[in-house]
Parts: C-alpha cells; structure tokens; sequence
C-alpha cells in the first residue's frame, strides 16, 4: 500500500510508530489508573510513608505495563 503525503509534505507513521503510541497512551492512562487505585488500597491496608509510596508506584507500574501491553497489541491489529 502506498504511503499517502499530505498537504505539507508529511507523511503517515508506519505500523512500528503506531504501536509504540498505543504503548505509551496506554502506559499513560494505566498509571493514572494505578495511582487512582493504587492510593486507595494502600491507605485502606493501613500503609503509610515509604512503604506506602512503594505500593503505589508498584501498582502504577504494574497497571501501565499491562494496559499499555493491551493498548499496543490493540494497534498492532489495527495495522
């Protein structure tokens, strides 16, 4: 399929671009997610301090590596 130019002379990102996207918006929106959830069931165990930092930013790494996992083989399809 030819790669189509627009009007100012650029061009569409190719199929690894696209992915690499849909990887970082889902890292993005699985972080917020993470923190969100994260915070909550942290406090609600009773953690507090450094140790609670550790399992927010845990569960925040966790969450975004999984959904932006999902989000980029999402984009892969779509190629």
């Amino acid at each position: 399929m030819p790669v189509s130019v627009g009007p100012y002379g650029q061009t569409q990102p190719n199929c690894f671009d696209r992915v690499k996207m849909g990887f970082m918006m889902g890292f993005a929106v699985g972080m917020a997610a993470g923190a969100m959830f994260g915070t909550f069931s942290c406090l609600r165990i009773g953690m507090r301090g450094r140790e609670l930092m550790g399992g927010v930013g845990k569960t925040m790494l966790q969450s975004g590596g999984t959904f932006g996992t999902f989000m980029a083989i999402g984009m892969g399809i779509r190629c």
